[in-house]
């Protein structure tokens, strides 16, 4: 079963995570995930910089030590880097201590201010000791472009057919994603739609908190 949203007790397991940006103008943010990967990230960032679209790329530290051009080339272009772990660890199968450690070693590589759990998956005890120096970002869509069975046009129809003003989209720029292949049809087709990519001044700042 593929869930292209978040359930919504999600926002119960994890009050002060950003799912979604708050507005009612056609506004979204667009991240990739499990980068950099130097089959994919150089052609996302010239489809990104042909559009004039910034994202934010959540990377993993290992990928990041071993590309460091490409991290180089990802904030050289105006976009953000968030913090996805060094190993990709899945949170639901990882102890709070080593989960921990391992966010914290790409700090330095990546961001220390932004986290996305890779798969979603973060345990209550993870999340509170994140949320104290991290914020916590998920998404609002997911089209499933990492999934070669799902396929390009399935992964582009999820996205046409469900964006809506202040959608978090999640793709990603590894080596299995299919993103690369339908991203420039999209944004043409968002912005023919009125929508506009945005990045929000507290992701920029790394310093956004829950409006309550």
């Amino acid at each position: 079963m593929r869930l292209f949203r978040l359930p919504v007790i999600s926002g119960l397991i994890w009050p002060e995570a950003f799912f979604r940006i708050k507005t009612s103008e056609k506004e979204l943010l667009l991240t990739f995930d499990d980068g950099p990967d130097p089959q994919s990230t150089g052609k996302i960032l010239k489809i990104l910089g042909s559009r004039g679209v910034k994202s934010v790329f959540f990377c993993c530290g290992k990928e990041a030590e071993q590309h460091p051009e490409l991290m180089t080339r990802i904030l050289s272009e105006g976009h953000v880097a968030g913090n996805h772990g060094y190993f990709h660890l899945n949170g639901w199968k990882t102890g709070v201590e080593e989960y921990i450690e391992d966010v914290s070693r790409a700090d330095a590589l990546t961001s220390r201010t932004l986290f996305r759990p890779p798969y979603g998956s973060l345990r209550p005890a993870q999340y509170a000791e994140l949320k104290k120096k991290y914020s916590i970002i998920f998404w609002d869509l997911m089209p499933y472009d990492w999934d070669l069975k799902f396929g390009r046009e399935n992964s582009l129809g999820i996205l046409k057919n469900n964006i809506r003003p202040g959608s978090v989209i999640v793709l990603h720029d590894s080596e299995m994603s299919t993103a690369g292949s339908f991203l420039r049809e999209f944004l043409d087709y968002a912005v023919d739609a009125g929508f506009r990519f945005v990045i929000p001044g507290f992701i920029r700042q790394g310093t956004w908190k829950p409006l309550i």
